[in-house]
């Protein structure tokens, strides 16, 4: 019989909102979606189009960048190509500044913050469409179009495109965590679409109606989801395109990889605040589901692993379960050392130790996010961390 103690009673409340933080939540998504079955009316159209590509210091990834937009499937009298340079010190505004008799135009900014950068960006774009790419975003050729026909349906505010992550160079195993997670985070978003809308976009490939932009009014938050979601603040859809590609390596360190996501999470986690009307179900409907349990609770799900793992070793004398199970999490952890420790090495590529590694390095940033925004704490400058070639 499960113990009624205040620490069964924290083990099962644990055990419950871990559960259902994953398996729970995927399992309520595919229902409604079944159920709801929202399609985009697609269509083959060409809106004028003002891709923004904000920088910081991209010497690197610049040139290769505007290549490839240079390069898309898109009419050219059709598409506007802006770069914001967010105070870059390095060679960013020379060799922007070489493309600018093929109609690259660069706008230089003191150093603000990537959310000024934007802002200003927006005002000067002509296109009726925005689109948002990262710097060393490599997008498919057709990537514009495959945004753009979903641009059809008039409930459509803005569209995400499908962020794939390359093999990369020289890499430990974070990266290969990471490509997993996304991968899981792709089949998400597609069923989340067919419920009405993703949570949110991602910063490598995302597309907004221009009258929909609404820039965001803290610079401490995630600048792709503050302004992605002021569409469905609106009453708008926002929808996720599998088929418009946008190529990336992922970080390739685990400090790098660490660093970062405990500056997006902590910046999630305040644009969540920021965006705080849309957790309302009896107005945004299913979505405030979606956004409470994909941005919210499974940045909470560190505290219950950690009320998870004290309840059972604090229950471990009484019954064999709860032994069991304070064994069991103590193997994962120590599981996820091990895969720390090989993360560079080649035994550290299976998957019974880099999951382990990966889930506990998401999980750790996490909790240092939540901590932050609770003590106040804010990341206003972004640092971008993937320079170089993905080519």
């Amino acid at each position: 019989m499960p113990d009624i103690s205040f620490s069964g009673l924290a083990f099962w409340l644990s055990v419950g909102l871990i559960v259902y933080s994953y398996g729970g939540f995927t399992l309520l998504t595919i229902i409604v979606a079944h159920l709801r079955q929202r399609r985009v009316q697609q269509q083959p159209i060409t809106p004028s189009v003002s891709l923004i590509i904000p920088v910081w210091n991209e010497e690197r990834a610049i040139a290769e960048r505007l290549d490839n937009a240079l390069a898309l499937d898109y009419p050219a009298g059709r598409l506007e190509i802006i770069v914001a340079s967010d105070g870059s010190d390095d060679n960013t505004h020379q060799i922007v500044a070489s493309y600018a008799q093929r109609g690259v135009r660069l706008m230089s900014f003191p150093r603000r913050g990537k959310i000024y950068a934007l802002k200003d960006a927006v005002a000067a774009a002509s296109g009726e469409i925005l689109v948002f790419s990262d710097a060393n975003s490599m997008y498919k050729s057709d990537a514009l179009r495959m945004l753009m026909r979903n641009f059809a349906d008039p409930e459509v505010g803005g569209v995400c495109g499908n962020q794939v992550y390359l093999k990369a160079k020289k890499a430990d195993t974070t990266s290969e965590g990471e490509g997993l997670y996304w991968s899981f985070d792709k089949w998400l978003k597609n069923l989340e679409s067919l419920t009405g809308s993703i949570v949110s976009a991602h910063g490598a490939i995302y597309a907004i109606r221009r009258t929909l932009y609404q820039p965001p009014a803290s610079a401490a938050v995630t600048d792709d989801f503050a302004i992605s979601t002021a569409v469905i603040a609106q009453g708008h859809r926002l929808v996720f395109e599998s088929e418009a590609i946008a190529y990336e390596e992922p970080t390739a360190s685990a400090a790098l990889e660490f660093g970062r996501k405990v500056r997006i999470m902590t910046r999630g986690l305040r644009g969540v605040l920021l965006r705080r009307r849309l957790l309302n179900p009896w107005r945004y409907g299913f979505y405030s589901v979606v956004l409470f349990s994909h941005k919210v609770l499974r940045r909470l799900v560190p505290i219950f692993l950690l009320v998870l793992l004290a309840a059972s070793w604090a229950l471990s004398g009484g019954q064999r379960f709860y032994l069991g199970a304070a064994v069991a999490q103590t193997m994962f952890y120590v599981l996820a050392g091990v895969g720390y420790l090989l993360r560079g090495h080649r035994l550290g590529r299976l998957k019974f130790l880099y999951l382990p590694f990966f889930y506990c390095l998401a999980n750790a940033a996490a909790f240092i996010a939540v901590m932050r925004v609770l003590r106040g704490k804010r990341v206003e400058r972004w640092q971008p961390q993937r320079h170089g070639s993905v080519a």
